[in-house]
């Protein structure tokens, strides 16, 4: 299986788990700063509460609709990021790496005033790529 490197793949699927410990796939968006990996995601998304109760976390790529392409896994904890300046810098990376589209999700959330009820998640991997 062919490694991924979360840096350069415009999708991946992230994989959260219920209290249960059932998996919950969600493809999302990841951005890289300083060795971590980051999503954004609605405050009460289903994945920020998954998180909130259990921060074992994966990874892989695959295409925007979440099937996974053929690779490796890698491994993880997350977290809830509080810190203002660090979500600005994320954002940032956001900016960088999707250009217009993240500039258009900005705008229509903006407008949908639910910019400011999001939540950034912080993913630490525990298996490198």
């Amino acid at each position: 299986m062919d490694s991924f490197s979360p840096s350069t793949t415009p999708y991946v699927s992230l994989a959260t788990y219920r209290k249960s410990g059932v998996e919950v796939l969600t493809p999302v968006w990841v951005a890289e700063l300083d060795g971590r990996y980051y999503v954004f995601s609605e405050a009460g998304a289903g994945k920020v509460k998954r998180i909130r109760n259990h921060p074992r976390v994966r990874i892989a790529a695959c295409n925007y609709s979440g099937n996974v392409r053929q690779g490796d896994w890698l491994a993880g904890e997350a977290s809830i990021v509080t810190d203002s300046v660090l979500i600005g810098r994320v954002y940032k990376q956001f900016t960088n790496k999707y250009g217009w589209q993240m500039r258009l999700t900005n705008l229509l959330s903006k407008i949908a005033g639910r910019y400011d009820q999001r939540a950034m998640l912080e993913i630490t991997l525990t298996d490198r790529p």
